[in-house]
């Protein structure tokens, strides 16, 4: 029986007052879940105050949205896995779309995050999937294939023995279209046939989460699937009852 896993992904969104106030309602709320397990992952810059808070909260984690592709050195501006393990994050976001369309990261580059991220001893959160038009083409499974196979090829056949994998198909991503129950299970499916055929046991265990305009309002009937095991949510991250209610609805199950 694989733990349900809600992750919030705050984004670049936020001030203290904003944190401070999100995490009260979420710390107020979730406390009365059990089997449910429930991350936040803020801007570098609150990770501390998220820290703070959760202190004396053993219900919610921290994750870091994103880690460098480097150990400790000569890197401006960048945080690497090593720092955000330090400061207390559990979980890194490895991989999100936004990285790779907006910044230009390769699968490569991606695949060395991820092994950062097990060597600083954090759960890496892989994101995979495809844009619109390689939907459009058919080509959905062909991507997360590919996606796949670059940490396999970095980090061998062990890669998810320790991981979360998101599935978050592009066009649905803050778009309010979000791909239907039984579109996500197919996929998710897939993944898990994937890395089935190179560590069997791991697969079994493997949480694959859904992301991509995951509402209140959708959330149970997704998690209800074979092989959705929660979910990485945006927007809805954002408004305290709207998480909770995800939250409840993975507990449900």
């Amino acid at each position: 029986m694989r733990q349900p896993l809600v992750m919030g992904n705050w984004k670049m969104n936020g001030r203290r007052s904003m944190v401070e106030s999100l995490l009260k309602v979420v710390m107020a709320d979730i406390g009365e879940l059990s089997g449910v397990e429930v991350a936040v992952c803020p801007p570098y810059p609150y990770v501390g105050l998220v820290m703070d808070r959760l202190a004396a909260h053993s219900t919610v984690v921290c994750g870091a949205q994103d880690v460098s592709a480097y150990a400790d050195g000569a890197y401006t501006g960048e945080v690497s896995a090593e720092m955000a393990r330090d400061v207390g994050c559990r979980f890194a976001i490895i991989g999100h779309s936004e990285r790779r369309t907006l910044f230009g990261e390769t699968d490569a580059v991606v695949a060395q995050k991820f092994a950062r991220s097990l060597a600083a001893d954090l759960t890496p959160v892989l994101c995979v999937g495809e844009t619109s038009a390689e939907r459009d083409a058919g080509r959905t499974q062909e991507v997360v294939l590919r996606q796949l196979s670059a940490v396999f090829k970095e980090c061998g056949s062990g890669a998810f023995e320790r991981a979360v994998v998101a599935y978050e198909p592009v066009w649905a991503i803050g778009t309010g279209r979000a791909a239907s129950p039984e579109e996500a299970q197919a996929v998710h499916r897939f993944i898990r046939d994937v890395i089935t055929r190179q560590n069997a046991p791991a697969a079994g265990r493997l949480r694959i989460l859904y992301g991509g305009s995951v509402k209140a309002q959708n959330a149970r009937e997704l998690f209800g699937q074979d092989d959705i095991d929660g979910g990485l949510i945006g927007g809805a991250s954002l408004v305290g009852a709207d998480f909770v209610s995800i939250c409840r609805a993975a507990g449900i199950g």
